[in-house]
């Protein structure tokens, strides 16, 4: 339907979405009055309202914290909701990545798939739509800036804008999703109490993010002339590509390496600080030394990402199992504190789970810094059944709508669902070293997208 004219479009879209990728848009803090998710997000935001003015939309910029960009008239508005912030990069790229790289149609850089790749192929969408079709409702771009973190963006655009009438979020998967499951985040805490033996010196898990599996985890540790040989021994007994090691006369400098992958999905990374964790604790175990914090992880957390020794391990074949997700831990004015992130069916207790989490670690302070409740639209749903048939019908498949266990901005509005751009069967690099979407699925995207802007505005 519009295929062509998209293909027209091919080289600036690219060209549009490099520009993007190279604003390394990634959260700075919340302390600054003038740019309230830091420069380089408030850049992006800038960059990205500019590109749509010049496409000849209506675009604001809502104080900083989030914009939108517009065509058509009506009382109805089709909102379309996405985000510019990115999670940090990581460590071991093939490509720049804050570049666009184009290696055989594949295009590389964080943000690609995540969520500016989709939102460039959403501008696109709406731009042929708006050239050569009439609709019957505003069709509006809102632009988040702050999904990666703590979603204050969207908040903020609820608070002060209008409400779209229903919509989509391309932020996700096809062919269509029904269901997200409950986010909540979880700060265990305890004082570090020094011993003769062995002194924990520092951690360094490179700022992680909550919701990204650790790729890397670092730790000093500091230990008495009599144990100096034994520490050497054990760690040079689990010397592995994961796990090494360097020697300054008493300290030791252990390094841990996992595998980055999206917190909605641990069991396809390798969780650093979980690695780092058991290692700590088989040293301290060895002399009988009890540390709260190492212990109480090392028993409850393991290297799971289920939830079976905290007792929460929930299975749901329809809407997708727990999962929990370790992601950083630090040491700082005499406390250590871990954050990790849990992904919880529609279908299991919430307040059940956290009961079990404070059991748990009823030996540390246990605090929740978020938390997001489930998402489910039945299947029948009007909205889904649309969405879902113009994906059928432009890919020739025959899916069904699907569940996730990622959190979109889906979930915060009514009659709002994710949809796209990841497609079936292909690995998910969202929160991943070399992140990437094809060319080809970029043009298919955007073709999606604007067959269903138009179908669900005229």
């Amino acid at each position: 339907m519009f295929n062509e004219k998209i293909l027209m479009k091919k080289d600036e879209m690219i060209k549009d979405l490099e520009t993007m990728i190279r604003i390394p848009s990634k959260l700075e803090g919340y302390n600054n009055p003038d740019y309230p998710f830091g420069k380089n997000v408030d850049d992006a935001l800038n960059t990205f309202l500019k590109i749509g003015e010049r496409m000849g939309f209506r675009t604001k910029n809502i104080n900083k914290h989030c914009g939108y960009i517009e065509f058509g008239e009506g009382g109805e508005i089709l909102g379309i909701v996405g985000h510019l912030d990115v999670v940090p990069e990581g460590e071991g790229w093939t490509y720049p990545p804050f570049e666009l790289t184009n290696d055989d149609d594949v295009l590389y850089g964080r943000g690609t798939i995540d969520d500016k790749g989709p939102m460039i192929a959403s501008l696109y969408a709406m731009k042929v739509v708006m050239d050569n079709c009439k609709v019957n409702k505003r069709v509006r771009l809102i632009v988040g800036l702050n999904e990666e973190s703590d979603w204050k963006c969207i908040n903020y655009y609820k608070e002060h804008e209008e409400l779209p009438t229903l919509g989509f979020s391309p932020d996700a998967d096809f062919p269509c999703i029904y269901a997200e499951k409950a986010l909540l985040t979880v700060y265990v805490s305890s004082d570090y109490c020094k011993n003769e033996k062995i002194e924990i010196k520092e951690f360094d898990c490179k700022n992680n993010r909550v919701n990204v599996v650790p790729k890397y985890c670092a730790c000093t540790i500091s230990v008495s002339d009599t144990i100096v040989n034994q520490v050497k021994k054990i760690l040079m007994n689990r010397l592995s590509g994961n796990l090494s090691f360097t020697q300054k006369e008493n300290e030791f400098y252990i390094e841990s390496r996992g595998i980055q992958a999206h917190a909605a999905h641990p069991e396809l990374g390798k969780n650093a600080v979980s690695q780092m964790i058991m290692l700590l604790n088989e040293i301290f175990n060895y002399f009988d030394i009890e540390e709260k914090m190492i212990n109480t992880l090392a028993s409850k957390i393991q290297n799971e990402t289920n939830g079976t020794s905290l007792g929460i391990k929930y299975e749901d074949k329809e809407l997708g199992d727990l999962t929990l997700n370790l992601a950083n831990i630090e040491l700082s004015e005499g406390i250590i504190k871990a954050g990790m992130n849990l992904r919880i069916p529609g279908s299991c207790d919430l307040e059940d789970v956290k009961k079990k989490i404070e059991n748990g670690f009823n030996r540390l302070n246990v605090e929740y810094a978020g938390e997001m409740k489930a998402l489910y639209i039945p299947k029948d749903n009007e909205l889904i059944k649309t969405l879902l048939k113009i994906y059928n019908d432009y890919t020739g498949e025959n899916r069904e709508p699907i569940t996730i266990g990622g959190a979109t901005f889906a979930r915060a509005f009514n009659n709002c669902v994710s949809f796209g751009a990841m497609r079936p069967d292909e690995p998910d690099m969202c929160h991943q070293v070399d992140e990437y979407i094809t060319v080809k699925n970029l043009i298919d995207a955007c073709n999606i997208y604007a067959i269903a802007i138009y179908e669900l505005a005229k």
